[in-house]
């Protein structure tokens, strides 16, 4: 049996990124909310394909780490809710497609 060759050094900066982010659900969440001044409940369900209840827990976590705001009102006695990254959420963000970047240029072609 041949042990396996350690971690190259080019993927050590994967062991500081942002695991939050790097979650395939979150992460399309932060991209659309990066890209907008806002967004509705609704407007990133459709855009993500998840289910209220997933995008809810998703949603939850980014609130809670202070990435995402969340506003909530009612609209012709409807609920409505509004979302946007807070500062710390799109620097958050930034730094996480920089080290991302960084990831893929340092690996050997």
């Amino acid at each position: 049996m041949i042990a396996p060759e350690p971690a190259s050094e080019e993927l050590h900066s994967l062991v500081d990124i942002d695991r939050l982010i790097h979650e395939p659900a979150r992460l399309m969440v932060m991209a659309l909310l990066y890209v907008v001044e806002s967004a509705d409940f609704i407007f990133l369900q459709r855009q993500t394909g998840l289910t209220w209840g997933n995008l809810s827990s998703h949603l939850t976590k980014l609130e809670e780490a202070g990435y995402v705001d969340v506003e909530k009102e009612f609209v012709d006695k409807k609920p409505h809710t509004m979302l946007h990254l807070t500062d710390q959420g799109r620097a958050a963000f930034q730094e996480y497609r920089q080290s991302m970047k960084q990831v893929f240029e340092d690996l050997p072609e």
